[in-house]
């Protein structure tokens, strides 16, 4: 028998190593929360009302339908209602266990890979959120390191430098984010370190080391080049670090950042997304071997999230970059405009915090959580 909670980064270890036949998720919260927000390969059976008034007949029409020798791993929001589901399947027989937290402690979840593990990448190492589609890097030379589009949980990457010996002597975003909230001012700030953005991204914010375009960052005795790629945003930059090209959210792997969450009329979307047009060409220009790490994800399971641009290319699974490769713009900004998805939840508040222009509030770890959208497809 299993103990009785989950830590929900020990569910992102066994998922990902394919340890998740031994593992059944459970999800009890309301069929509409499910479909917008949930662990890949789980099942829902909807019952979350229910167990709020401790009524379990619902999951007792399903006790058939569950495995009887695989460890079920319950979640639901916030850990309380899947807590109950689980210790009436134990008290039926069934190994049952909760997940920490619910899907709240899912979107805290932060994994870490040595890109040098599995690509010729060397110096970076890249954090993945599972449960929320971000990625933030660590890019170091020596003993130096600088980190990039941080989220707000900061002791991740504290403990990322400490665990290699390296000082942390930079943070950067690689633009305003709509869809977290950015850590990089807060620690910068308590690292007495520069703060990096591009100008036509830094709204109200005062401290900020403006980045432009073709300049570098010393790390060590290795230059970050800053390469200006607008389009998601007014200043969206990607880094070159050696082969490896950080490309923020303009270039993901299987799509590109959407161009409409800084103003989402027609004709302001199609002048961005001609500048999207514009900045991909100059990315795709680079060598086929430069290694492309993206700011997000959505299904790709591949870990870590690195693709050579000449695989990038020749796989053909990213639609908008195959204009792009056919210099056909207009295909490009017709494809965008005809199919932008749901905006990211909480955006405008979340990129009001990041502009400085709000100060985040009590509730500032619950504006991000829920399924990521920053992609234009």
């Amino acid at each position: 028998m299993s103990n009785t909670n989950l830590d929900p980064a020990d569910v992102a270890r066994r998922i990902e190593e394919d340890d998740a036949a031994d593992l059944f998720v459970l999800d009890v919260r309301n069929e509409d929360d499910y479909e917008e927000w949930r662990i890949d390969g789980s099942t829902n059976v909807p019952i979350y009302d229910e167990l709020l008034e401790y009524d379990y007949s619902g999951l007792e029409e399903r006790l058939d339908d569950l495995p009887k020798d695989t460890e079920i791993a319950v979640v639901c929001v916030a850990g309380i209602t899947s807590a109950r589901a689980a210790e009436f399947l134990r008290e039926h027989g069934f190994d049952a266990t909760t997940i920490d937290d619910g899907m709240n402690g899912w979107g805290r979840v932060h994994r870490q890979y040595d890109l040098e593990d599995a690509t010729d990448v060397e110096g970076v190492v890249q954090v993945v959120r599972p449960g929320t589609g971000c990625v933030s890097y660590l890019a170091y030379d020596g003993d130096e390191a600088i980190v990039v589009d941080p989220s707000q949980y900061m002791d991740q990457y504290l403990n990322a430098a400490d665990e290699r010996d390296l000082e942390i002597v930079g943070v950067a975003d690689t633009h305003a984010h709509a869809d977290h909230v950015s850590g990089a001012r807060r620690l910068a700030g308590e690292l007495d370190v520069p703060y990096y953005l591009h100008g036509d991204d830094a709204g109200d914010l005062e401290n900020v080391t403006e980045l432009e375009d073709s300049e570098t960052i010393l790390v060590g005795e290795r230059k970050l080049e800053i390469l200006h790629t607008p389009g998601h945003t007014p200043g969206s930059v990607s880094f070159r670090f050696g082969d490896a090209l950080l490309s923020g959210d303009t270039l993901f792997l299987r799509s590109v950042g959407r161009p409409d969450l800084e103003d989402g009329a027609e004709e302001a979307v199609r002048e961005a997304s001609g500048q999207l047009f514009d900045s991909l060409e100059r990315l795709t220009a680079l060598e086929d071997d430069t290694v492309v790490l993206p700011g997000h994800f959505s299904d790709e399971s591949v870990r870590p999230l690195a693709t050579e641009l000449g695989d990038l290319r020749a796989e053909a699974t990213n639609e908008l970059l195959s204009y792009v490769g056919d210099g056909d713009e207009q295909a490009f900004v017709e494809t965008i405009v005809e199919s932008l998805a749901d905006e990211p939840a909480n955006y405008n508040e979340i990129k009001q915090i990041n502009w400085g222009k709000e100060q985040p509030g009590s509730d500032v770890e619950a504006l991000e959580l829920g399924p990521n959208n920053c992609a234009a497809n």
